[in-house]
């Protein structure tokens, strides 16, 4: 079931977001009486899973979702329609139109990436307001897990004071200056320490198995228990909050594994928080030292028992502009600041870089409307500047030859955009082939 949530999101998002681009593309081409011979959701290689035309453009969704496209005329595009080319501009083709018309079709569909960024951003302030967590109010530090960073000095505990100099506010900080980050100051029992990052701690965060940061300490809140677990028969609820052991407290999940080792196959004395009310069960510690519980937990557990102060932010409509715009102009100034990194061998970032799985992956396994839209703006703010791109085949690339024409006066000929196209379509497959690949990698050998 849960994979039946994760691929419906993914396919929503992926559609929404593929027809509103190619109809930014759309819109324009209509407008300057450009003909569009076709209009697809996903590519219709061989044969389309549906087709009909309407006037003189043909709608239809392919088979394979890899993206979708407008076929405009008279257009060196992917379809590399040479015939079409080699007869004279008819008024209605896209290369008989002036310059700015078409640029502007060109951009038209980042532009509508970009808008419904923003649009999204504003909707979501106003439905689901903002929540975060005050960075002074998490007393006992953070849980830390990852190799990388328990190599570098970090452990579970630690507070964090700053980033490259930023100091931390709240927990949505840390995330927030994560990508640049070069040097963290942490502070654990009063005393301060700083540690600096590898050039390269990027890539070997992305590439290892444990891809945590520093993470909130939550309690420990039973979400399943395992069918092969001693305490199978043990009224336990998804839920309950096991909150001490034989009358010692248990604050957080990340202590139960030592204290569990010194218990092996002992039965234990447990308190157990359920609406507000404490109950006593017996559990068996196995010989491995575990209870076989499936930890669950989430913000709203943390909130019940006032561990942080959480911080909630509601907005007027009118308010939401603002705050959409904001959110807008920091995720777009993240994801040039990714692709920069990318771009950049020594920092290692590249081996990061994912493709349909990792776009899949991000989607929760439980449906949820605020994390299918905030997913989607993001992927919308991706899918915009990743087309930005200065490559042939891409909007990007049309732009760039478009830009030169506007500045030289001349339009470069058919034939050098005819293999300007086909360099730019190889650049892509082999972009393509090495994101998806990467997944590849990491679902076999990590």
């Amino acid at each position: 079931m849960e994979f039946v949530i994760k691929i419906s999101q993914f396919l929503l998002s992926l559609s929404l977001l593929i027809v509103l681009h190619e109809l930014g593309h759309f819109v324009p081409a209509k407008l300057f009486k450009t003909r569009v011979e076709k209009f697809y959701l996903f590519f219709d290689i061989k044969y389309s899973l549906f087709k009909k035309k309407i006037g003189e453009t043909v709608y239809g969704i392919g088979w394979l979702p890899l993206g979708g496209y407008v076929k405009i005329a008279g257009m060196i595009d992917e379809s590399m329609d040479k015939e079409q080319m080699a007869e004279p501009p008819k008024p209605w083709e896209f290369r008989s139109k002036p310059t700015w018309q078409r640029l502007i079709i060109m951009l038209g569909g980042v532009t509508v990436n970009f808008i419904l960024a923003v649009i999204i951003y504003i909707f979501m302030a106003f439905a689901y307001g903002d929540t975060d967590i005050s960075a002074k109010s998490i007393e006992d530090g953070y849980w830390v897990t990852n190799p990388l960073l328990l190599e570098l000095g970090a452990q579970t505990g630690d507070k964090v004071v700053s980033i490259n100099g930023n100091e931390i506010e709240n927990y949505s900080d840390i995330r927030k200056y994560l990508i640049e980050a070069k040097n963290i100051t942490l502070e654990s029992d009063g005393v301060q320490k700083e540690i600096v990052l590898p050039e390269d701690y990027l890539g070997r965060l992305s590439t290892g198995k444990n891809k945590s940061f520093f993470e909130l300490r939550y309690p420990f809140v039973v979400e399943q228990v395992s069918d092969s677990s001693l305490n199978k028969g043990v009224d336990l609820k998804q839920g309950d909050i096991i909150t001490s052991i034989n009358n010692k407290t248990l604050k957080y999940f990340d202590e139960l594994e030592s204290r569990l080792n010194e218990l092996k196959n002992q039965t234990v004395s447990v308190e157990i928080m359920r609406d507000n009310k404490t109950l006593i069960r017996d559990l068996k510690v196995d010989e491995n030292g575990k209870f076989g519980i499936f930890p669950g937990g989430n913000l709203s557990d943390i909130e019940a028992l006032g561990y942080y102060n959480i911080i909630k932010k509601e907005y007027t409509f009118a308010d939401s502009f603002g705050v959409g715009l904001n959110k807008f102009k920091q995720q777009i100034g993240s994801y040039w600041m990714q692709l920069k990194l990318i771009f950049s061998p020594s920092t290692g970032a590249y081996k990061g870089v994912g493709g349909f799985k990792a776009i899949f992956d991000i989607f929760p396994d439980t449906w949820s409307w605020e994390s299918f839209w905030a997913i989607t703006a993001f992927l919308s703010i991706m899918l915009g500047v990743l087309n930005l791109l200065p490559i042939p085949a891409l909007d990007g690339g049309h732009v760039m030859f478009l830009l030169y024409e506007i500045v030289s006066r001349r339009k470069p000929s058919d034939k050098f955009m005819e293999y300007a196209q086909m360099a730019g379509f190889f650049i892509l497959i082999a972009l393509v082939l090495f994101a998806n690949g990467n997944d590849i990698f990491k679902a076999i050998f990590k």
